[in-house]
C-alpha cells in the first residue's frame, strides 16, 4: 500500500499555455536558448497570477485628448523580488516587466549534494525590510522545501510580514513542508509532481533549472 502524501495549499496556474509552456521546459531535447525563452514566458503569466492580489493607489493622467482620466497605479517601491541564485535569476525578467521599480534582492543559496540540506552564502535582503513591503521569493524548483524554508526565514529575520512563493513545479513534500513552517506563505506554482528521487531531484520534474538555463 503506498503511503498517503501530504495535502498541500498551493495556487496552481492551471491556464492551457502555461501547461503547454511548462511541457517544454520539461522535454530534455529543448535547447539552453529555448528552456530560457519558455522560462521567462512561464514565469510571466505566474507574476500575473501572483501578483493579482497587490493593492491599487488612486491616480490621474491626461490622456492624448487633452483629458483627465482616473488611473490605477502601485507603489512600486513595497514590492521586492528575491530571486534565488542561480535559477530564479530566469524568473526575475517576467516579474521587473510587470512592476518595473520593484526592490530586487539577490539571494545566493546552493544545495548540498550529499545532504541536501541548503548552503546559505549571503543575499542582498536589507537590516531592516520595510513592514509594508511584500516580498516575492522566486525560485523554478521547490524540491525538498530546505532551501524555500531558508530564504523566508531569512526574509522573516529582516522584518518581513508578506511574503509570497513561487515557483514553476513543486514536489508535493516540499511544498508541504513549506505550508507547515511557514503558513502564512502563500505558494504559486504551474505543477507539483509526486515525489522525489534518490539525489532530491523532482520526478518528473525538469532537471537543474540552472543547467538547463545555461551549461551546454
Amino acid at each position: 500500500m503506498c503511503p498517503m502524501r501530504p495535502s498541500v495549499e498551493a495556487a496552481i496556474n492551471m491556464h492551457p499555455i502555461a501547461r503547454v509552456l511548462l511541457g517544454k521546459l520539461r522535454d530534455e531535447n529543448t535547447p539552453n536558448v529555448l528552456f530560457r525563452q519558455y522560462l521567462h514566458h512561464l514565469s510571466m503569466m505566474m507574476a500575473i497570477q501572483a501578483l493579482e492580489g497587490l493593492h491599487l493607489e488612486n491616480g490621474e493622467v491626461t490622456t492624448p485628448l487633452g483629458v483627465r482620466a482616473q488611473v490605477p497605479f502601485i507603489l512600486e517601491s513595497t514590492h521586492a523580488f528575491v530571486p534565488i541564485m542561480r535559477a530564479g535569476q530566469g524568473m526575475l525578467g517576467a516579474f521587473q516587466e510587470m512592476i518595473p521599480g520593484a526592490l530586487v534582492w539577490h539571494m545566493d543559496m546552493d544545495r548540498d549534494e550529499e545532504t541536501h540540506r541548503p548552503n546559505f552564502r549571503g543575499s542582498k535582503v536589507p537590516k531592516v525590510i520595510s513592514r509594508g513591503t511584500t516580498c516575492y521569493v522566486l525560485d523554478p524548483m521547490l524540491a525538498t522545501g530546505g532551501s524555500a524554508c531558508a530564504a523566508v526565514a531569512h526574509l522573516k529575520k529582516h522584518g518581513a510580514k508578506r511574503i509570497i512563493y513561487v515557483a514553476i513545479i513543486a514536489a508535493n513534500a516540499g511544498a508541504a513542508r513549506l505550508n507547515k513552517e511557514h503558513r502564512d506563505v502563500k505558494i504559486h506554482v504551474t505543477a507539483i509532481d509526486p515525489e522525489l528521487n534518490e539525489n532530491a531531484f523532482i520526478v518528473p520534474g525538469l532537471g537543474d533549472a540552472g543547467d538547463r538555463q545555461w551549461r551546454k
